[in-house]
């Protein structure tokens, strides 16, 4: 069974029509990148898919007892406020200090419980957002714009975490991301939205597909070689590519990183 699934999935805010007809389903283990241009419904769907919007039309479908931990796009704190990241993350209710540091190794900052918020670089309070959403040992990880104002080394490196946050928790991971450069090649699966599901499959497969070159162009095709990822088994599904299923694929374990790689 599917960790969450959609069918005819429709959303309207207002008058305005944000999403349209959408059939999304996300697997145990895999990685799903959603990218599409600024008004597509990108955050709109990860909203429907955690409760936080009312669909209009179609159904949603969660497997039962299904956990999901979520990094937001941003979040405010004063930096006026007095708080370690220990307090943050222990906040509303208190946690065991042994939690925290299982959270805090998994999202890759040891030793950083006693660190003030106000402290951190970009970097490291996005990284403490995401041991908040591991807190919670989700069978679905879902991540809207999380490297935003990352500069790109930053973004690599935090979507590697993620790669080992999956393999190590056997986590679904769900990410939106504007960032094509790193997010294609990171993924086992792309999905190209703009209201409706425009195409989707291996990242490969997607870069080539007609509806994704009118949206982007051609220029992120040779940013897949920046960050490479081999599979070493596969999923037990197997559906055809950019004309709405998805191509096999497996999880990797052998990686090879490449560098220099242009837009």
């Amino acid at each position: 069974m599917s960790l969450v699934k959609t069918r005819g999935l429709g959303v309207r805010i207002g008058r305005n029509r944000i999403l349209d007809h959408v059939d999304f389903a996300i697997e145990r283990g895999e990685i799903v990148t959603i990218v599409g241009p600024n008004g597509s419904g990108k955050s709109t769907l990860l909203r429907a898919l955690i409760g936080a919007v009312t669909p209009s039309e179609g159904e949603i479908t969660r497997a039962p007892g299904l956990r999901i931990g979520y990094v937001p796009q941003r979040l405010h704190i004063d930096p006026t406020l007095p708080m370690t990241v220990g307090r943050f993350l222990s906040l509303p209710r208190r946690q065991p200090a042994a939690e925290v540091r299982a959270a805090l190794d998994a999202a890759g900052l040891p030793d950083l419980a006693k660190r003030q918020m106000a402290d951190l670089s970009g970097g490291q309070f996005q990284r403490v957002l995401l041991a908040r959403a591991l807190m919670e040992k989700p069978d679905l990880l879902i991540l809207d714009e999380a490297t935003q104002g990352l500069d790109q080394p930053g973004s690599a490196a935090f979507y590697r975490r993620i790669e080992e946050v999956r393999r190590e928790m056997g986590c679904a991971v769900l990410m939106v991301s504007h960032e094509l450069h790193v997010v294609m090649s990171a993924s086992d699966r792309v999905i190209c939205l703009n209201g409706h599901v425009c195409c989707e499959g291996q990242p490969e497969h997607v870069a080539q597909a007609e509806e994704y070159r009118a949206l982007f162009g051609s220029g992120t095709q040779g940013a897949l070689a920046l960050y490479r990822h081999d599979h070493d088994h596969e999923h037990e599904h197997d559906h055809a590519g950019c004309a709405g299923g998805h191509d096999q694929h497996g999880h990797g374990h052998e990686q090879e990183h490449q560098y220099g790689a242009t837009r």
